[in-house]
């Protein structure tokens, strides 16, 4: 079930080369946003810092990342779409982060991007659903294998941005769903997927301590779109296949977090006659802090959550006495967050600050 010896070392070794190389970079990228005019100035409600901070922290990320893959992972023809994407979707933040885009030429991009991975056939061909399907039967998706393909990976990318509003939710987030991941690979012995999956968490990992409560950086545009997008296109190399025990629902449980608040954000504009696209502050992070919550236990809370749906999604691809001990394991963890987060919110009501204008390329995106 679990990879051999020298997958494991080459593992570890792509995380501790993705850490080292974001942690040294992201005091470089610091400055260099500094220098240009990436600052992140807290002009409207939504923000919940104080004082301008420097964004483009994404471009470190980007760094470890890159350079770990490329040094420990085989470069297939699927790796080098999502890396050609991904400098794709690097260069639309990066200047998005300088000077904002218009969200439909970021769609475009995007859509771009995805259709890049596309042609290098990381596509969603079944989807198989434990709930609907037995062990040989399958959705083939036929004609619409690459529409469905391009909306996953444009949703993911621009959810995992719109969660993108507190000091280290994101990239936390994102590292939970890498590790989720991470292990379901292994799992199904999808040794080259461990590989890149374990090269995002090195980078994300390096650029955590920057990031956290007191945040010194944001990653901006510039490492949010790229989390989404290397989540998504990697969960379709390894996760979206047919003969593998895993089905569609690990992907989304593992990147339940984003997705669902990005839905949610949808449907509830829908809901008051508004665009879609129309920001607010409804957002889930928005609404901890409204009721008085601070970053810290926000953020807290979010990433509890988090770590209960990726155990879950790695109950769902497991079997025998390993499904039973990671199912009590789960259910135990449940309970501790239930009781942790009612003990938090003990006290606390929610009260709605106005919203006035969104950061373009948040909410703004699509």
């Amino acid at each position: 079930m679990f990879l051999n010896t020298a997958v494991w070392i080459r593992a570890v070794m792509a995380i501790a080369v993705g850490f080292a190389i974001s942690f040294a970079a992201t005091p470089i990228a610091k400055m260099f946003a500094q220098k240009i005019g990436a600052i992140d100035v807290p002009r409207e409600a939504r923000r919940v810092h104080d004082h301008p901070i420097p964004r483009m922290g994404g471009l470190a990320i980007f760094l470890g990342f890159f350079l770990s893959v490329v040094l420990f992972a085989d470069i297939t023809r699927q790796i080098r779409g999502i890396l050609l994407g991904s400098v794709v979707i690097v260069a639309c933040g990066a200047i998005d982060d300088v000077t904002p885009l218009k969200a439909w030429i970021k769609l475009i991009i995007q859509i771009f991007a995805a259709v890049i991975a596309v042609l290098h056939g990381v596509v969603i061909m079944v989807l198989r659903s434990p709930a609907t399907f037995g062990d040989d039967q399958a959705l083939i998706l036929g004609v619409l294998s690459i529409p469905v393909t391009v909306l996953w990976i444009v949703g993911i990318t621009n959810s995992v941005n719109l969660i993108d509003g507190l000091d280290g939710l994101a990239v936390g987030v994102s590292i939970i769903s890498s590790i989720t991941m991470f292990v379901v690979a292994l799992l199904v012995s999808e040794g080259n997927v461990a590989l890149i999956l374990a090269a995002l968490m090195g980078a994300c990992l390096g650029f955590m301590p920057y990031n956290l409560n007191p945040a010194k950086i944001f990653m901006g545009d510039t490492g949010a779109l790229l989390l989404g997008y290397v989540l998504a296109t990697v969960s379709v190399v390894g996760m979206f296949k047919f003969y593998a025990v895993v089905t569609f629902v690990v992907p989304i449980m593992a990147l339940a977090l984003p997705l669902f608040d990005t839905l949610f954000a949808i449907l509830r504009r829908l809901l008051k006659g508004q665009n879609p696209m129309t920001p607010d502050r409804g957002h889930l992070h928005h609404r901890l802090i409204d009721m008085g919550l601070s970053q810290k236990q926000a953020v807290a809370i979010l990433y509890a959550i988090s770590a209960v749906l990726g155990l879950s999604a790695v109950v769902l691809a497991t079997s025998g006495a390993v499904r039973t001990w990671l199912l009590a394991t789960a259910l135990f963890l449940a309970v501790v967050v239930g009781v942790f987060i009612r003990k938090t919110l003990k006290g606390h009501e929610y009260h709605p600050q106005q919203t006035n204008s969104e950061e373009a390329g948040k909410d703004a995106a699509p």
